[in-house]
């Protein structure tokens, strides 16, 4: 069913309540794709999205914070039920801080997933942060899990059930589609 996960990350995901997700690059596997007029778009794996309302279902609040700003990310994200959606963030830490005085938590109770250098500060505030399996080395580095699976073909699900393993609502949500 679900993959195992380290002992010591289970451990410091068993706080979490709030996971953040960059999304070019974490979401998506990076790529830009412009059509001739601007528009812009951009490929969401279906699983991610699973593990991400299957997550919120869970009782855990997500948000996205991204440095671009697209009518798709935004789209994409109300479809899922994402309540908080930050595009624009030059500066990560102040949305990350806004967050925390909105939910009442602190950085600790945070799960954050990245993959490159502007993500950085905010892997190295938060209480679990994450990288994907092709992310930069130096967030490889800053991060305390690396999935296996890359941006855009599944590390999102990945976290996602690493956060309710650890929460223990896993299998309440399996069981709801006869797992």
């Amino acid at each position: 069913m679900s993959a195992s996960f380290p002992p010591d990350v289970l451990a410091a995901a068993t706080g979490i309540r709030l996971a953040a997700f960059d999304v070019d690059g974490v979401l998506t596997n990076g790529q830009l794709l412009l059509g001739p007029e601007g528009e812009e778009y951009k490929a969401f794996n279906v699983r991610d999205g699973q593990g991400l309302v299957m997550l919120r279902e869970s009782g855990m609040a997500i948000a996205i914070i991204t440095g671009r700003r697209s009518a798709v990310v935004a789209a994409r994200m109300t479809e899922l039920g994402i309540e908080y959606i930050y595009q624009g963030q030059r500066d990560k830490l102040a949305a990350l801080a806004e967050l925390e005085a909105r939910l009442g938590i602190g950085p600790a109770q945070i799960c954050y997933v990245g993959d490159d250098l502007p993500d950085l500060p905010v892997l190295k505030r938060v209480g679990l942060p994450v990288t994907v399996a092709d992310g930069h080395p130096c967030c490889v580095e800053a991060a305390r899990y690396r999935t296996r699976a890359p941006g855009g073909a599944g590390a999102a699900r990945e976290v996602c059930e690493l956060l309710m393993t650890a929460a223990g609502t896993l299998a309440a949500q399996y069981a709801r589609y006869g797992l």
